[in-house]
């Protein structure tokens, strides 16, 4: 069986600049680049992963590009293209993106972005069409609420766009603001072109230190029950990650959540959605 993360960072303060990491976020301000985690996923048996951008700019891209150039366990790169600018993003993609195999779609920080609807204005619209047009995947960065329930939105206004919602768009607590992140997740699942991940769950959860697979599962049976294992795939979130956790404990725990799942269910969603998603090509 195929096992894919499709959700990693890689970044080095020196080579970058990363506007949202400062040193408050402790101990992932800090270098975190491929042979620290190249280890830790042989520890758990993971062949691929993908690199997702951690950055707003060309710069974090060729630095992915780059990194996953040098490491064959690296299937793609979700990269960064200016939305705002969607003739800047056609000529890049033409003249430069587009003829590299690594390069599989993008993604923007609109959580960093004060404007909550700022990815629904009609140039970014436009910039999405551009990704369509392109075969390419957008990352969404749906943090609850405000950004998941443009979801069917974008999906009305760029039906064939691919797009994939990060961190199942960080799950609530509070039993009231569960129940409307389960209606916005139900309205984003009915367009079949949506998928979502299973990814940064652990920091989403109400203890950071001792939370188990069965604080996850609630948030993982829905997304199963709204989007089915064919639209999921596994992600660490790693470095993230560490702030609640090793990668070793996100991938256990993560697996004991998907015990009761039949073995196709557990293929998908832990590697064969993610490939066919991003059109990796990978060996199933």
């Amino acid at each position: 069986m195929l096992k894919l993360d499709t959700h990693q960072h890689f970044w080095h303060l020196d080579k970058v600049d990363y506007p949202w990491l400062v040193p408050a976020y402790g101990p992932i301000y800090a270098n975190f680049e491929a042979p620290d985690l190249e280890p830790q996923l042989a520890e758990v048996g993971m062949h691929k992963t993908v690199i997702v951008q951690a950055a707003d700019s060309y710069a974090d891209t060729d630095y992915m590009l780059a990194t996953a150039a040098a490491n064959d366990w690296v299937a793609g790169v979700v990269g960064w293209l200016p939305l705002l600018d969607p003739a800047a993003m056609a000529r890049k993609i033409e003249e430069d993106y587009g003829n590299n195999a690594h390069f599989r779609g993008i993604r923007h920080l609109i959580h960093e972005v004060a404007d909550p609807d700022w990815v629904t204005q009609d140039t970014v619209i436009e910039g999405l069409q551009v990704l369509a047009e392109h075969g390419l995947t957008f990352d969404v960065v749906a943090v609850f609420p405000n950004h998941l329930e443009h979801v069917p939105t974008l999906s009305e206004r760029v039906p064939d766009l691919k797009m994939v919602i990060d961190h199942l768009a960080k799950p609530p607590q509070g039993a009231d603001e569960g129940r409307v992140w389960r209606e916005q997740m139900a309205a984003a699942a009915e367009n079949p072109n949506v998928h979502a991940k299973v990814s940064g769950l652990n920091t989403a959860t109400a203890d950071l230190e001792n939370w188990t697979w069965e604080d996850i599962k609630p948030w993982v049976d829905t997304a199963l029950e709204l989007f089915g294992a064919n639209r999921l795939m596994f992600g660490s979130d790693w470095p993230v990650a560490i702030l609640a956790g090793t990668y070793k404990k996100v991938h256990d725990e993560t697996e004991k959540a998907l015990a009761d799942l039949g073995g196709e269910e557990r293929a998908a969603l832990w590697g064969r959605t993610g490939n066919a998603f991003y059109g990796l090509g990978l060996d199933p």
